[in-house]
């Protein structure tokens, strides 16, 4: 029987502006899928986005949601979960969204290990505004604003939120999607803040201008070219060039949780004072 993808969509608010060949229904759908198989009520869901096409999808679907400014979605999210520890709170962001303008809050959402849980959809590329480069535009590809190749050194997000102190990061992509179903639920599970980098496609301002000629070549780019950690572990050193792992890269169970410290800590100080009354 097919899955009713239907039952979680606001209709009024489609047809989406994803262009043909992007892949973030595929991604769509699969956080769709994962709510439904945990079972999680959509009152209960609270699902916060930035600007930015991936920043689009809240927009779709009838859960509690907040399509906030360009950079700010960690930001809102972090006083979202502040007020309601109960919910489930879930971030969708652009890798531009997430790590240029948002950069600053992406690193201090992953230091506090607040329990979001942030989803970075990583095409590469700023799509909306009209194909400039983003922090993860790779080294030597074409953007409007690289029109001779980007220059700069890509971000890994999965190492940027490790090091700055996410308690779970992994990696998916649109290609792997029963995988990429996995790794969502695991994310939402974990307590703390959760990073899943997912890799997606961009055939309209990326693909055209690097040589990917339909939207099939770059899924066939991401199959090639994310592999499961296991696997990825096992190759010799020259052959990881241009390969990257996939799963979960990273989880510490047992860190402190940010509300729980802030309410702790709340909690002691009205026992003070009472104590002092």
């Amino acid at each position: 029987m097919a899955f009713n993808y239907d039952q979680y969509i606001r209709g009024g608010k489609l047809p989406h502006i994803w262009c043909p060949g992007c892949t973030y229904g595929i991604v769509f759908k699969s956080i769709l899928r994962v709510i439904d198989s945990m079972k999680l009520n959509r009152d209960d869901i609270a699902m916060v986005s930035g600007i930015g096409c991936a920043s689009r999808l809240p927009g779709y679907v009838d859960f509690n949601t907040l399509h906030t400014t360009h950079g700010r979605a960690l930001a809102f999210a972090t006083g979202l979960k502040m007020a309601k520890p109960d919910k489930h709170v879930m971030v969708v962001s652009g890798d531009g969204d997430a790590t240029a303008i948002g950069g600053n809050h992406f690193i201090h959402a992953c230091r506090r290990n607040i329990d979001i849980t942030v989803m970075v959809f990583n095409n590469f590329i700023y799509g909306m505004t009209g194909g400039q480069y983003s922090p993860t535009t790779p080294s030597g590809h074409l953007a409007t604003t690289m029109p001779y190749g980007n220059v700069d050194p890509s971000f890994n997000i999965p190492e940027l939120a490790k090091g700055a102190g996410a308690s779970f990061v992994a990696r998916g992509t649109a290609y792997h999607a029963a995988g990429l179903d996995r790794l969502i639920i695991e994310a939402i599970q974990h307590k703390g803040l959760s990073v899943v980098e997912i890799i997606n496609a961009c055939p309209t301002t990326h693909g055209r201008r690097n040589k990917f000629k339909s939207p099939t070549d770059m899924l066939l780019w991401m199959k090639d070219t994310f592999l499961p950690v296991a696997a990825f572990d096992k190759l010799p050193a020259e052959k990881t060039a241009g390969k990257f792992p996939m799963g979960v890269l990273y989880r510490k169970e047992g860190m402190p949780e940010y509300c729980e410290t802030y309410y702790g800590m709340a909690e002691r100080v009205r026992k003070q004072k009472e104590g002092r009354a």
